[in-house]
């Protein structure tokens, strides 16, 4: 009897992962396109005000060299932050050296640009810079990004392939950067009409937390809990999840609202 019942907890519920973000710090995955004040504020409140110093890493980006004109115009810029500094490289062994790591120790931010996430993992994924991110984190501190630097905050990366973002499952490039464990992110959700794309990925791994992110619209992440801010929508996919009156197998969280990963349920916000 006890082999017939666990079949059939196996067949009506998969067996997911516990979801959850930093212990310490932040993570903010931003769905791209504009990014609005509103989060902008959240990143300056987080990471110590506007003359904290913040690290910009716009190497999802296409160009090879990105020097300070990249920061004079910057969207940080110009919401009033100050101390600003690059860390970029293609070349990884240059990411296991003493100068990059060294600016992510004085960091109390990193924020990444957009471009493909595919560039990140190449310059960054198992080196000294990324173990500093994490310690970053582990010391109170919040990393953002917007489009690719949303998605490479996963565990799981989608839309990793090189040879183009329409694929969501890359052989070789299925590995973020792990700020949020047993996390799948994408962006642009409602924009580029992305909404039913993620249902195939928990379709194969149903232990991941998938999250799509529409534009101007991020999640605030520590601990197990996030809380949407922005103009849009977050999509929630759950492979435990069968579906509501609409049919679709995925719902929608808003501005405000909060989300606790590893009990893959919607939460009352904590006062801040």
């Amino acid at each position: 009897m006890l082999p017939f019942l666990i079949l059939l907890f196996q067949t009506n519920a998969a067996l997911h992962s516990p979801a959850a973000g930093p212990s310490k710090g932040y993570a903010m995955p931003i769905g791209g396109g504009a990014v609005g004040k509103t989060i902008l504020d959240r990143f300056a409140h987080l990471s110590g005000g506007l003359d904290a110093p913040i690290v910009v890493v716009p190497t999802a980006g296409e160009r090879d060299h990105y020097g300070d004109e990249t920061l004079a115009t910057h969207p940080l810029r110009r919401h009033g932050f100050t101390n600003l500094t690059i860390v970029h490289t293609r070349e990884k062994s240059r990411s296991n050296d003493g100068a990059l790591v060294e600016k992510i120790k004085r960091a109390r931010g990193v924020w990444f640009d957009g471009g493909r996430q595919w560039r990140l993992v190449d310059s960054y994924l198992d080196t000294k810079v990324h173990k500093e991110m994490d310690a970053l984190l582990d010391r109170g501190g919040v990393i953002a990004g917007s489009s690719a630097g949303a998605t490479i905050q996963g565990s799981y990366l989608v839309r990793g392939a090189r040879e183009g973002n329409t694929v969501m499952m890359a052989k070789g490039y299925e590995t973020g950067l792990g700020f949020l464990s047993h996390v799948a992110i994408d962006q642009h959700l409602l924009a580029r009409k992305r909404e039913n794309d993620m249902l195939q990925v928990v379709a194969v791994r149903p232990e991941l937390l998938g999250l799509g992110l529409d534009e101007g619209t991020a999640i605030v992440a520590h601990g197990t809990r996030f809380e949407v801010v922005g103009v849009s929508k977050v999509a929630i996919y759950d492979a435990n999840y069968t579906g509501g009156a609409d049919g679709k197998r995925y719902y929608f969280l808003n501005h405000g609202d909060c989300f606790d990963m590893a009990a893959r349920k919607q939460v009352a916000c904590a006062s801040r």
